[in-house]
């Protein structure tokens, strides 16, 4: 029997944010309480430097197994092709045989923002809702979409490197979505008055300041999923209690928190926990309403897996 392939559209109506975010808890304590058998993420870059080429494996407990193909390639603004294309493969624990092929890079724009989404349940204080979302991509639509369907938020601001490019993301969301979304001119202010803020640039060099922030603020950092790319400065990530998707992967491939260690401020201990950790009560969170709170995401192929197999059985 051939596998079942699954596209865009599909994946994406019954994929909601708020499905997903569930979704992404159970994935992430998995993570953390040995529920997967995940190796680190293989990125290989592109000799060209346009893009480079991702394989992520692993095995579920009860398992199911899989694994993510994926490309990950900047386009320019205003292109019809995703960030990250690829497949997700699900077998069959009974026989082996692959059951179904689902398009990567829309399981990977869900469930990034929706991991991002629960990290911000988690972390930050009870009463903040005032977002900054640096970035004008995808990834920036979706984690407005994402955060905006689990929590109401007072303002919402974005920031691009191109400000037409932020002025555009702006109106399509006022257009599909009818909310209302300002455009940051000065980023330092922007970040001051934030108390929720997502980078999802992908910049090669730091945009956001730790000295910017505001007391009790809570950062998600998405856009750097490979060593290189860096969007915190090393004063962001030592002043924030730091927390990761994955201990051992943002060891390994967590630029912002490599600098920071390499500068000689911080140590590998800085991690104070995986989001996983927090959600299962066994390391604490926030501790008081002044701490800024930072959540590294690299992605791990558990969350694929966790949102490819709902997808499949949802539409069997």
């Amino acid at each position: 029997m051939q596998p079942r392939f699954i596209g865009r559209e599909e994946i994406r109506q019954v994929l909601t944010f708020e499905a997903c975010t569930s979704l992404m808890r159970d994935a992430m304590v998995a993570v953390s309480s040995g529920g997967i058998n995940q190796p680190p993420r293989q990125i290989l870059p592109l000799t060209s430097g346009r893009g480079a080429f991702g394989i992520m494996p692993g095995v579920i407990a009860d398992d199911r197994f899989g694994a993510k193909l994926i490309s990950a390639f900047s386009h320019p603004q205003g292109s019809s092709l995703p960030a990250h294309q690829g497949l997700v493969v699900l077998f069959d624990p009974e026989t082996g045989s692959p059951v179904c092929i689902l398009d990567a890079g829309e399981i990977t724009r869900i469930r990034t923002a929706a991991a991002s989404a629960l990290a911000t349940e988690t972390l930050a204080r009870s009463d903040a809702g005032d977002l900054l979302v640096l970035g004008t991509g995808e990834q920036a639509e979706a984690h407005i979409r994402a955060i905006v369907a689990l929590r109401p938020l007072r303002r919402i601001v974005v920031w691009g490197r191109n400000a037409d490019h932020a002025r555009h993301l702006a109106q399509a969301l006022a257009a599909e979505d009818g909310l209302a979304v300002e455009v940051a001119e000065d980023l330092a202010s922007a970040a001051a008055a934030a108390d929720i803020i997502c980078t999802t640039t992908g910049s090669a060099e730091p945009v956001l300041a730790g000295a910017w922030l505001t007391d009790g603020a809570h950062v998600n950092i998405v856009g750097s999923s490979r060593l290189g790319p860096t969007e915190v400065d090393d004063d962001l990530v030592v002043r924030a209690r730091y927390f990761a998707d994955s201990r051992p992967n943002v060891l390994a491939q967590g630029t912002e928190l490599r600098r920071a260690v390499e500068s000689g401020r911080i140590d590998d201990s800085h991690i104070a926990g995986e989001i996983g950790e927090v959600l299962a009560g066994k390391v604490e969170g926030r501790r008081s309403a002044s701490e800024v709170t930072a959540y590294k995401s690299l992605g791990c192929v558990a969350q694929d897996l966790w949102a490819g197999w709902h997808v499949f059985r949802t539409l069997s």
